[in-house]
């Protein structure tokens, strides 16, 4: 690990000022991935600038409109044991649930969930090419061990897949990313805030250097009747997804009035199809529609060749968790 030199700052703006200024400076709140990436030296900030001492940025509060603002600073564990996230947006509390550890949850921030890197095998091995660690360097996992890697939404660049679980039911209920930086504020649309590889693999989001998260927004109407969030993975804990699915469903007079379907573990960001939501309104809630919806989500998928069985395992749990989400009790 690098020598670097250590900061709190007591306001988003101050933040924001000091890490203009430095390219090199990192901001840190929970350190849970930050710090790993230190430890293996593919971080390497010179300054790391605290962000816990801000005060407001840890609150979980009711907005005007009846949706809910989670603080970038609130914890994982907090955020999902909140009793209205429990209540209005089980979906998401279920879906953090899903992810990591619970010693984890108790120090992952919301605002560090949605800024965590990939989990590939050789974006960590430093002694192997990776365009995301060091652009123009190559892609190793390409021709390599890709089990994990994405089927959708790659690039020759980058096969890499974006590991967070609570993002997936962020990008289904349409959350929006409040972020400040040295020239203001402004509002990301939660399926703008990630970025596919494309010629760019090395930029995960779409901040701008300097910005800071400060808070996110769920909208109302959290879809808490028919919902439901399946992970599937190597083994049943403290493993990332090989697929996994965020489910919501609006029903009324036995037909589907809006669906949102989002997919984490197949691509370099959580993945929505609108044309296969759109397919399912106003159509009775039934397998033969879910498997419709399935291949229009699944359309363009190419598999590599250790992780071609992820298309038709993708496909199959679309369905199943849509079938969940009926009957979410049971």
């Amino acid at each position: 690990m690098n020598n670097f030199t250590y900061i709190a700052a007591d306001t988003p703006k101050q933040a924001a000022n000091i890490i203009s200024q430095n390219p090199d400076a990192a901001f840190i709140a929970g350190g849970t991935n930050l710090i790993d990436l230190m430890k293996e030296n593919i971080a390497k900030p010179n300054q790391l600038i605290d962000l816990n001492k801000i005060p407001g940025l840890d609150e979980i509060t009711e907005l005007p409109d009846a949706g809910l603002r989670l603080g970038a600073l609130a914890r994982n564990a907090d955020t999902a044991y909140h009793p209205l996230v429990q209540e209005r947006y089980p979906l998401l509390a279920d879906a953090i649930l899903a992810g990591a550890s619970a010693q984890l949850r108790n120090m992952a921030t919301n605002g560090g969930n949605l800024l965590q890197r990939t989990r590939c095998y050789y974006f960590y091995d430093i002694a192997t090419p990776c365009n995301k660690r060091e652009p123009g360097s190559g892609c190793a996992a390409y021709d390599g061990y890709n089990r994990m890697n994405a089927i959708l939404g790659s690039s020759e660049h980058c096969v890499a897949v974006f590991p967070s679980d609570m993002c997936v039911a962020l990008a289904a209920l349409n959350a929006t990313v409040n972020v400040s930086g040295a020239t203001g504020e402004r509002q990301i649309p939660f399926n703008e805030f990630h970025r596919l590889p494309g010629d760019t693999p090395q930029l995960d989001n779409n901040l701008q250097h300097g910005e800071i998260i400060t808070s996110i927004d769920l909208p109302p109407g959290g879809l808490n009747k028919n919902y439901s969030y399946l992970k599937l993975r190597d083994r049943t804990s403290y493993a990332f997804a090989l697929v996994s699915i965020a489910t919501a469903f609006e029903l009324k007079d036995g037909l589907i009035v809006d669906a949102r379907i989002a997919l984490g573990g197949v691509a370099h960001k959580p993945w929505r199809v609108t044309e296969a939501e759109e397919f399912l309104k106003n159509k009775q809630p039934a397998k033969e529609s879910f498997t419709q919806a399935a291949t229009l989500i699944l359309k363009g998928a190419v598999g590599l060749k250790h992780n071609a069985f992820k298309i038709e395992l993708a496909k199959r749990a679309i369905v199943r968790n849509c079938l969940t989400a009926l009957n979410p009790d049971k």
